[in-house]
């Protein structure tokens, strides 16, 4: 009974932490959808090119969205026709360079820290996109080899112009300018967007309520004790369990103040919040398993070599990295309501099958 209420209150916590920044990078996603072409998207990240991830990468710096409000948004310019790298770039570059996290970096590290860690995620964000790129590229989709004018089939145009927002086949290729509208910005992130996330989101609040209950408490003294293997054992941790990039800072920084070294300090602060099961369960929707292959084994491997070279600059330079650490919250009402909110769109969209089934045998 006591795992069973231990797991309560970290499904309720983790939802606390999570859900209002999920469902303002919904609403962040709907917004940019109602204001930015997705002609715009394509032609700047659709290609599958250095210069779309470079792009991506550099479009998702000083966006103040965590690893979790992010998804949203990597989902809409994914469905607004991003390549596959170029999302994954986004994906994994904008929870850690955000204005908000930079700052907060150098509130308790200083600029050393502040610089190393903003380079680095962009070096490994990058090189996920230009290997998914590589090795995963997007699917041709298949074009009928029908024309409008076909004299047996009768075949009409494939784009037709329904409404004055809709390019038909035969324009020019200018879109015309459609007025914003706050209904369809809602509609298509809460509705859209939220549909199409609901099913791994809620596994991978249930797995990081798991991940989280399972971590021991003695977690400092783990890996000051066996710290030939702290970089591994930090990774083990951080890939699975949802932290974002400005609560990681504590984290790492109390590590640090404990023993640990700060490359693996530097571990956490990578890879925690660039990664969680929520977004691997995303990622495997909407990219494919080869995407979350890629997506993985970049943070981890990038992770872990720019924390053995933290290491070994700290050591080259004598400096003391304690020097540089200038050292939870209860849920607010926006937290719980937030939570509320979310849980009721999930339990929505999974019963909604069921529901539909069942209204049918009615009939």
């Amino acid at each position: 009974m006591e795992h069973v209420t231990l797991f309560i209150d970290a499904i309720i916590n983790l939802s606390n932490a999570m859900a209002p920044y999920i469902l303002f990078g919904l609403l962040f996603a709907g917004v940019l959808h109602e204001v930015v072409p997705d002609t715009l998207v394509t032609k700047h990240l659709g290609k599958e090119n250095i210069w779309s991830v470079i792009k991506s990468t550099v479009f998702g710096i000083p966006l103040p969205v965590c690893s979790c409000g992010v998804i949203p948004l990597a989902t809409s310019i994914k469905k607004s026709g991003a390549s596959k790298g170029a999302t994954l770039s986004f994906l994994i570059s904008t929870p850690i360079t955000g204005v908000d996290s930079i700052l907060a970096t150098y509130g308790i590290f200083g600029w050393i820290f502040t610089i190393y860690r903003a380079i680095t995620s962009m070096i490994i964000a990058m090189i996920a996109g230009i290997l998914t790129n590589v090795f995963d590229k997007n699917e041709k989709p298949k074009v009928p080899k029908f024309t409008t004018s076909s004299p047996t089939l009768g075949i009409t145009p494939i784009f037709k112009q329904k409404d004055k927002d809709t390019v038909s086949c035969c324009s020019t290729g200018s879109v015309a300018k459609k007025s914003f509208s706050l209904t369809r910005a809602f509609k298509y992130a809460f509705v859209t967007l939220l549909g199409d996330i609901a099913k791994p989101l809620f596994w991978g609040l249930i797995l990081g309520a798991l991940i989280t209950i399972a971590i021991p408490a003695n977690l400092s003294e783990i890996l000051i004790e066996y710290s030939w293997l702290s970089y591994l054992i930090v990774i083990a941790i951080a890939v699975p369990m949802y932290v974002c990039a400005t609560a990681s800072l504590p984290i790492a920084a109390g590590l640090m103040l404990s023993g640990v070294s700060a490359g693996a300090a530097f571990v956490f602060l990578s890879a925690g919040p660039a990664t969680n099961t929520v977004t691997m369960g995303v990622v495997k929707k909407m990219l494919g398993t080869r995407s979350l292959y890629i997506y993985l084994g970049s943070i981890v491997i990038g992770s872990i070599l720019f924390g053995l070279v933290l290491d070994y600059l700290f050591v080259a330079s004598n400096i003391d990295p304690l020097s540089l650490v200038h050292m939870h919250e209860e849920a607010t009402i926006l937290a719980l309501l937030s939570t509320l909110v979310l849980w009721g769109f999930l339990g929505w969209f999974l019963l909604k099958p069921y529901l539909m089934k069942f209204k049918k045998k009615e009939f």
